[in-house]
Parts: structure tokens; sequence; C-alpha cells
């Protein structure tokens, strides 16, 4: 038997172009621009790594889903309102050192918290990069990755090139940005991208249980968990298992571990509280 749907609240996210609910420990996120196809605008920048830190913060955020109104899931940056001489007669912008920090894709990477991608359409560029930094992507039948930043002379510049030969290896990844691919969801699945494909209008309930069902473990578990994997793409072995140790005397001094065990010998299910 599935959860009992919860009331959706609103949070505020100082924008209507992102929108932010919770269902009990679960956050959604929705971008919010269905005439551009969820392009990012400068405001959408800001919100979103704004309430992903929060989210990451808050101790009763347990599982993040992300996703798009309307038939897309996000077209990338938006090139029209936030590209060079979009807005006629601003002064030349001082140069500066780049700097990506506080930048929504860093923030997701780095983020402790399980998030899911629930891929309603198509996501290129930007869009498809904040598609592959989710941990989990579930797709509607209308999902789609475009990976055609070369036919704009772009790149992948928020961490795809880093990402997608790690997701799918050297070969299948230069096969997608050379010849500038995009692939349905059910490839995307045959190539490992997405975890699972639904029918559109199952998508979002999908998600939901999938997220439902993270949210019923120990949170800290799940958290400590991502953090060692995240790690251990840059780490030898007996480092992460050095770092591993660590983490795993935390936990074992938690009330949630004496739940855990209690659970288990009293065949009942247990009631995680991240303490």
């Amino acid at each position: 038997m599935s959860a009992p749907t919860l009331d959706r609240v609103k949070v505020d996210t100082g924008t209507e172009e992102l929108i932010a609910e919770r269902e009990g420990d679960i956050l959604i996120l929705t971008f919010n621009r269905p005439e551009r196809m969820n392009a990012i605008s400068g405001p959408m920048l800001g919100a979103f790594s704004r309430i992903l830190t929060e989210a990451n913060r808050d101790n009763s955020v347990r599982v993040v889903i992300l996703t798009g109104r309307g038939r897309g899931f996000c077209a990338g940056l938006d090139l029209v309102d936030s590209g060079p001489g979009a807005r006629a007669g601003r002064s030349p912008q001082a140069q500066q050192l780049f700097d990506l920090a506080g930048s929504p894709p860093v923030v997701l990477y780095n983020m402790d918290k399980p998030v899911i991608c629930a891929l309603n359409g198509a996501a290129a560029g930007y869009g498809m990069d904040l598609a592959l930094l989710c941990d989990i992507r579930i797709a509607g039948e209308g999902g789609r990755l475009a990976a055609v930043t070369a036919k704009r002379n772009l790149l992948p510049e928020s961490g795809g090139s880093w990402l997608l030969p790690r997701l799918v290896g050297w070969g299948k990844a230069a096969e997608m940005f050379f010849r500038a691919q995009t692939l349905n969801a059910q490839q995307c699945k045959e190539a490992g991208l997405v975890n699972e494909v639904v029918p559109d209008d199952q998508l979002l309930e999908t998600s939901l249980a999938w997220a439902r069902e993270i949210a019923a473990n120990a949170p800290l578990a799940v958290q400590a968990t991502k953090r060692m994997m995240r790690l251990g793409l840059k780490e030898d072995y007996e480092t992460t298992v050095d770092h591993l140790m660590v983490h795993l005397k935390v936990l074992f001094g938690m009330e949630d571990f004496v739940e855990g065990v209690a659970a288990f010998q009293e065949k009942r299910t247990p009631q995680f509280t991240g303490r």
C-alpha cells in the first residue's frame, strides 16, 4: 500500500519562476517558465541556489525532487534574457575572476540530501547538466536528454563533460556530445542515464513514491552514504574506507542506530528522527 499523500505547503522562493512545495519531509522544486521551456532566468538562478542551500541545512528536509512545469524540464540558460547584449544600454561589467561558488550546479553537486530528477520533457545544455547532477533520474515517456551544445558553438559549461563520461563511459559520452545527440526516455534508460521510465501522468507520483521510500530510512545514514559516494570519485580505496569508519563511528552513537536495531529485532518499521 502506498503512503498517503500529505497536504502540500508552498514555500516562498522570491520568484514565481521557481515553485517550491513541501510534502512532509520532501521538498518539490518546479521550474515554472513553461512558455520558455523552463529556460533558466537570472532570478531563477539566485532562488534555486538559495533554496537548495537552505534545504541541505534543514533537518526536516530528507529528499528533494526537481522537475519542470509544462512540456520541458529545462531548456538551459536563457540566452535571450541573459546572453551578451540582452539588456541594451547596460554598462560593461567590470572584469573579475570567474567564480562558480554558490552557483546552482556547484550547490547541487555538494548537496548531501538525495535529489531525484523527475524528467518531464527535454533537458538541454545547462538543463541536462542539472539533470545529470541529480542522484536519481526518473523519466516520463516524453523525457529527453539533449547533448546539443556543439550545435550552438557552446560547451556543457556546468560540468556535463565531467559528469557524462562517469555515467556512461568515455565512448558513449563522446558519441552524444560530438554528434550532438538527443536521446529519448527509453534510449536514456538503455544508456543508464535514467533509473526508470514511466507514463508522463505518473511521473510525479512515482518520484514521490521513491522519495518516500528514501525518506523512511535513517536520514543521516543516507546523507553520509551520498557524501562518501561523492568523495569516493576522487579518493583511492583505502582513503575512502578510512573516511567511512569515521562516519560509521558517529552513526553508531546515534539514537537512530538504536531504533534501527530495535525495529529489526521487533519486526516493525523503524521510526527515524535524525538524532
